[in-house]
């Protein structure tokens, strides 16, 4: 910020009024969500860092419009899911008494701020981009700096192109391959995407940001430090190698070449070392959110009272790829929202996420795994399972299984629900 003139009181008191917002709206670092803090103060420096790219020439005026722009781009306070509604941005930024009288201190333009801001809307492509364009037009009506004049409002543009390439590459561009990974699967988890789409639409997510913003991508990434542009083109080059080993995996699988065995495990087995390991490797790929029991995993094994089934490739001693995993509801701390009625009856059985490795979602294996764990839950004498899952997913349970909602999340739609056995 200093190294760009940012350095007035102002500017400041922005940054922090910006943290403050977030965390008080429970969008801060505890969100398990893509659209967090850290996201914000990601594009907002790597905005300013990159400023000196040679496909848009910024005048001091310009990194003004860009730090406020970055700062928030993706507040939308009253989200119901965790990609932002821009129109929800433009209306908490045109009404926050506190926030207009920040940016009335600087002397800028609200409205360059509100194109820039709708500029960075994703995709930037069909009906969407019709429609934000529409809205870009009034902006730029209603704003005396740019109602005539058509060269101010392309060289605006085109620092809305530069900032939504930002928003795009900040994040990938600030850590390895193991943060990507983190960000693809809180951006899934927030969006509601089954497990088998996060490779597929990463992939997907870098090539057309590759081939359809070349120019921008590439005078971005030059002007960053050198180790930056390796985590970036690492990252890009990391999704591809497994996305090919899924296409691989699922190849096998329609060829008959890989089989996938549920397979209930007995308490020998559960005491091995190796074996424990396995499962832990496989429940670190889960989204955090998902991940029950981390503390106390290997005891958690170990319980005789736990279920526990694996999927394992081509017989019962194959590699395991998959499990599933649950108990007592009463041996589980869930979020404090859910009153779940049945908790201390000792007649609910509560399933883990099913968890398996990057690669094979998608094949069924997920599910015989599940109906194997409801028929040995049933054979206990439980009346009830409860668990979590996408929100589609328990609606199309409601006639197969009869699945009642007892708690439903939003922006993430990741539901606690019960069937009965």
């Amino acid at each position: 910020m200093v190294q760009n003139g940012l350095e007035d009181d102002c500017y400041v008191e922005m940054l922090d009024y910006t943290i403050d917002l977030f965390e008080s709206q429970g969008l801060g670092t505890n969100y398990y969500g893509y659209h967090n803090i850290n996201h914000e103060l990601e594009v907002t420096y790597v905005s300013l860092l990159a400023i000196k790219q040679n496909k848009v020439e910024f005048t001091d005026e310009d990194i003004k419009y860009i730090y406020i722009s970055a700062l928030f781009h993706d507040f939308d306070p009253k989200k119901n899911v965790d990609k932002p509604h821009e129109k929800s941005v433009i209306k908490f930024i045109s009404t926050d008494k506190k926030l207009r009288q920040l940016i009335n201190a600087t002397n800028i333009d609200l409205e360059i701020i509100k194109v820039l801001i709708l500029r960075t809307t994703y995709p930037w492509s069909g009906e969407i981009k019709k429609n934000i364009e529409e809205q870009i037009k009034q902006c730029f009506q209603n704003s005396d700096l740019t109602r005539n004049n058509q060269q101010y409002q392309q060289h605006i543009m085109q620092m809305g192109e530069y900032l939504s390439v930002v928003d795009r590459i900040s994040g990938y561009a600030l850590g390895d391959f193991t943060k990507a990974m983190e960000m693809a699967k809180m951006n899934a988890h927030a969006l509601a995407w089954k497990p088998s789409l996060i490779i597929r639409r990463s992939v997907a997510y870098f090539e057309e940001l590759l081939n359809k913003e070349p120019k921008m991508v590439k005078g971005i990434l030059k002007i960053l430090p050198k180790e930056m542009r390796k985590n970036f083109f690492d990252t890009v080059l990391s999704f591809m190698r497994i996305r090919q080993q899924e296409i691989t995996i699922q190849a096998d699988y329609a060829y008959e070449n890989l089989k996938l065995v549920p397979t209930i495990e007995n308490m020998t087995t559960r005491e091995e070392p190796n074996f424990i390991k396995t499962l832990f490797e496989i429940f670190l790929e889960l989204p955090a959110p998902l991940q029950f029991k981390k503390v106390g995993f290997e005891k958690s094994i170990k319980d005789p009272q736990i279920i526990i089934n694996t999927l394992r490739l081509n017989d019962k001693n194959g590699e395991i790829v998959g499990y599933v995993k649950g108990g007592p509801l009463e041996k589980y701390k869930l979020r404090e929202e859910i009153r779940d009625e049945n908790y201390g009856l000792g007649n609910t059985i509560f399933l883990e996420p099913l968890a398996l490795k990057m690669g094979y979602w998608g094949l069924k294996g997920g599910s015989e795994m599940r109906h194997l764990f409801i028929m040995q839950a049933c054979s206990m004498k439980y009346k009830y399972l409860t668990s979590f899952a996408l929100r589609d997913v328990i609606k199309a349970r409601i006639d197969k299984e009869q699945a009642e909602f007892v708690t439903q999340f939003d922006p993430e739609r990741w539901d606690y629900y019960r069937i009965k056995i």
